[in-house]
């Protein structure tokens, strides 16, 4: 689109840039920053157009992208050229993640941690796994890290992990094997250690500005009226006053973590030049953390602004321009409603963050083992709105955070549940309080005031992995591996990018000797961020172990669906509606060929249930007597027009031979 404000100030940008950039070859990036300059121009005068230094800041801005344009490797730009013209390369089936610490997956491996990672990368391609969350490990302060995300260099490996040598070498690595690498930039917040808040206690006011930071408390009293706690037990209030400064600074999750300030250009400026020095270290996807948070404004829970939209849609349309085969993930944790946004709110096209977290999804599903039943998770999926063309869910079962309940009460008063009561039931159970469970989490984030609590716990001490094998239960293990393999096969199934956590693959319980460590101790999140035990994980090799019931019935999971067309993502899925509230059932249609469906059919109670197929009303459409389950690759059993689905068990139906191809 041609405007001729923006295009004249583009024209004098241009003829301003730098002598060295000006001879470099930048064909590509010109006609980048032709076609996105427009929106670039449009979103930063909505946010910064009234500063007086607004032409000489967007100068900066245009500057900052040229320069890492111009250290992109050739390998990174035929990278970008590639993508650009297979645009929707991200939502093929073939992409299945895992997310790990460097540290905890590489424990006891000779050399630095991401060597470690290095050379066990066939361990993960044996499973399946073709894209790699390196959880933070950017230099953070000892004692005051909170699991990585307070950094005290943006630009900088923890020597505890290794050298940007060795990232160098295991991105190098990782394109040889086709595998992604996937980055976290935290981009909300830095430690109180970090070079700016060590400039602004030093009294210097431009790095002041890029806090929150005040000299008295009326404005932070203000911003408190609104504002929810987001650790009330470990840090409560939004706001801690520096000593040395002698200014209070907004510090939403802890008090060493300064909240940067957006409605400063310079931060953001700053912010963009980090996620293209990490593009630029060959990361094919940036994790940006707590990006709910960015945009602060008084009188407003500081959540979800519309501001922090568009500074999203100015970090993708910049990222664009320069290195425009990276993708964004949202790490919004908030309402369904509200996470949708995530992706932006164009028609089709994402222009905020191409993936988001399905933070929703995963807590329906935790909500489905507890009860045994599966109707607040066919309530909320319905309640969970369409998402973009061009965008992607991440579907997990754990991460390295805690399982929030943030179900929508309407939803919950929907299915007959009371929602504090049934929130308590979940606490219960999953803490081991109630009668009938064996779960073994522990409560997170305990609200006194509000009654409202998360959960940590490994993935197989949730389910009852920990407690069966003490108590040497075989009917009990074999229960909870087929829950394991539940959840996951929804995860492979439901759409988007299904994300793996280190050490579910091989039934890893909690580690508490995080006690002993005075680092972490008052984190109980650290029980579900393991130190990998590589003898333990050698028994995957051993016919009938525990492990390798778990490794091997994931890593065929894998594999079929890496085969299912209808598997990838196009908004591709129809729910089901079904009378047996104890089944989870959805419809998966090729994304070409679109009579050609796949049914996914999900028990979650212990006990068989069956399916009066007749209910679907999918006569004519799918053929019901020559169907095959392709995660097992055998007929299923029918008892007079009903579907007969084992105690957590779960279908991948077919209609079509041979089997995988639909």
């Amino acid at each position: 689109m041609y405007e001729q404000v923006s295009h004249s100030l583009l024209n004098e940008i241009l003829d301003s840039l730098t002598p060295e950039l000006q001879r470099q070859d930048l064909r590509y990036f010109y006609t980048r920053l032709g076609a996105n300059f427009y929106a670039i121009y449009s979103l930063f005068h909505h946010l910064y157009g009234q500063r007086e230094d607004f032409r000489e800041q967007i100068i900066h801005l245009v500057e900052v992208m040229g320069r890492r344009y111009v250290e992109r490797s050739d390998e990174l730009l035929q990278t970008d050229h590639a993508r650009e013209k297979n645009h929707n390369w991200f939502l093929s089936q073939e992409w299945v993640a895992m997310a790990l610490y460097a540290d905890g997956f590489a424990a006891n491996l000779p050399g630095s941690h991401l060597q470690g990672v290095k050379s066990h990368l066939a361990y993960l391609q044996e499973l399946g796994v073709n894209m790699l969350h390196l959880m933070p490990m950017l230099k953070c302060p000892r004692g005051a890290s909170d699991g990585g995300y307070a950094v005290s260099d943006f630009r900088a490996i923890d020597s505890r992990y290794g050298s940007m040598d060795d990232l160098g070498a295991l991105a190098a690595d990782l394109r040889r094997r086709q595998m992604l690498l996937v980055l976290d930039v935290v981009v909300n917040h830095t430690s109180n250690e970090h070079p700016w808040a060590e400039r602004a206690r030093q009294g210097e006011e431009k790095y002041q500005n890029y806090y929150y930071s005040f000299a008295n408390r009326d404005l932070p009293d203000m911003f408190e009226e609104t504002m929810p706690e987001i650790f009330p037990e470990t840090s409560p209030g939004n706001f801690s006053w520096d000593e040395q400064m002698q200014r209070w600074v907004m510090t939403v999750f802890n008090r060493y973590q300064w909240d940067l300030n957006y409605s400063n250009p310079a931060v953001f400026i700053e912010m963009i030049d980090i996620l293209l020095f990490w593009a630029n270290r060959g990361a094919d996807v940036l994790r940006l953390d707590a990006v709910a948070f960015l945009w602060k404004k008084i009188g407003t829970n500081c959540q979800n602004q519309r501001e922090a939209h568009l500074l999203l849609q100015l970090m993708k349309d910049c990222c664009q321009v320069t290195a425009p085969g990276v993708l964004f993930i949202a790490e919004a944790i908030v309402a369904p409603s509200e996470i949708i946004k995530y992706f932006g709110e164009d028609a089709v096209i994402a222009k905020e963050c191409e993936i988001a977290y399905n933070a929703t999804f995963m807590a329906l599903l935790w909500d489905a083992i507890a009860t045994k039943n599966a109707r607040l998770l066919n309530q909320g999926i319905r309640s969970l709105p369409n998402k973009l063309d061009r965008a992607t869910w991440l579907n997990y079962v754990r991460c390295h955070d805690d399982i929030g309940l943030g179900f929508d009460d309407e939803d919950i008063r929907r299915v007959g549940y009371a929602p504090a009561a049934h929130r308590r039931f979940l606490i219960d159970y999953f803490t081991g309080q109630f009668d009938d469970s064996d779960a073994r989490g522990q409560p997170f984030g305990q609200n006194k005031k509000t009654g409202d609590a998360r959960i940590s716990g490994s993935l197989a001490s949730l389910v009852g992995l920990e407690a069966a094998l003490e108590r040497d239960d075989e009917a009990a293990i074999e229960r909870s591996i087929k829950q394991i393999l539940l959840l996951h096969g929804m995860i492979l199934a439901f759409g988007g990018i299904p994300l793996l956590y280190y050490g579910d693959e091989i039934g890893t319980i909690n580690d508490c000797s995080f006690l002993q460590d005075l680092e972490k101790a008052n984190d109980n999140r650290w029980m579900h961020r393991p130190r990998i035990d590589w003898v333990k994980a050698e028994q995957r090799l051993r016919h009938g172990s525990v492990e390798q019931r778990l490794f091997d019935g994931l890593k065929h999971l894998i594999a079929v669906r890496k085969t299912i067309p209808a598997f990838a993502d196009f908004n591709n899925r129809d729910l089901l509606q079904v009378e047996n509230p104890h089944l989870f059932a959805f419809l998966r249609s090729h994304p070409e060929r679109m009579n050609q469906l796949l049914l996914v059919v999900a028990n979650f109670d212990a006990h068989p249930q069956y399916l009066n197929l007749d209910d679907l009303g999918l006569r004519g459409r799918f053929h019901f007597g020559q169907m095959q389950d392709l995660a097992s690759g055998v007929s299923p059993a029918l008892f007079k027009e009903q579907l007969v689905i084992p105690a957590f068990g779960f279908y991948w139906l077919s209609d079509q031979r041979p089997a995988g191809l639909i």
